[in-house]
């Protein structure tokens, strides 16, 4: 028996993805933004791999996984297909960092010093150099890993001087509101915080790409500089 949700076998991929794409484009047309420079990662937790195959077939190229082991049992059944990435968007567990690193293109979600320091390890191992994004707990929640605004500039710095890891950028999710303007003043916040940062010169990478935003609310953080936006629930339909 397969060990995915297989509810989105019957959902009409093709014209989510359509919809989705369209929604992009006009909340980027709307904040003055060319729609191209905006990237559409699929969140896939859950999702059975003859529905990734379809989702690709109509054009989405970027996988962004929650979990490890699900993520193992899905790429060798998908394969390696052409312009095919592989994002890690959830929350990494120490123990299982040494077999994330290097399988995927980009981690979404480093949230410590300590944990990039890992990261870099792992990474020198393989001899490679991983792309890596930032998370910052914008609204302080308790429940939620991720620096501080105020730590960031000292923990950049730091950060930096790994040479087996390359910061591309920021990364947040913020306190769920059922109003998607409920979001805009962190999703604000965490770009204001980029610009700040991008003013600094890093060894390796840059501060230039915001994940931020899902299926809810992904207008609203691109309207206000999301570079990347995860969307699971508008591209799937909701999963048991």
């Amino acid at each position: 028996m397969s060990s995915f949700d297989e509810s989105s076998v019957s959902v009409d991929i093709a014209s989510n993805v359509q919809s989705i794409r369209l929604g992009i484009r006009q909340a980027a047309l709307r904040a003055g933004r060319d729609p191209s420079s905006i990237q559409f990662v699929a969140a896939t937790k859950t999702v059975a791999p003859s529905v990734l195959v379809e989702a690709y077939r109509v054009g989405v190229r970027i996988f962004g996984e929650n979990r490890l082991q699900e993520a193992q049992e899905k790429m060798p059944n998908i394969g390696l297909r052409q312009g095919l990435a592989w994002h890690f968007i959830g929350r990494m567990q120490s123990r299982k960092l040494k077999d994330i690193v290097g399988k995927f293109s980009l981690l979404h979600s480093v949230e410590s010093v300590e944990q990039a320091h890992r990261i870099d390890t792992a990474a020198e191992k393989l001899g490679i150099q991983q792309d890596i994004l930032l998370e910052v707990n914008v609204a302080g929640e308790g429940t939620k890993g991720g620096f501080s605004c105020k730590e960031m500039k000292e923990a950049i710095d730091q950060v930096d001087r790994l040479p087996h890891v390359a910061i591309r950028g920021l990364m947040t999710i913020p306190p769920f509101s059922d109003n998607p303007g409920g979001t805009r003043p962190y999703f604000s916040e965490l770009r204001q915080l980029r610009d700040s940062l991008a003013q600094q010169r890093l060894i390796h990478g840059g501060v230039e790409e915001l994940s931020m935003g899902m299926s809810h609310d992904y207008q609203v953080a691109i309207e206000e500089g999301a570079t990347m936006v995860r969307i699971g629930t508008a591209l799937f339909g909701k999963r048991g």
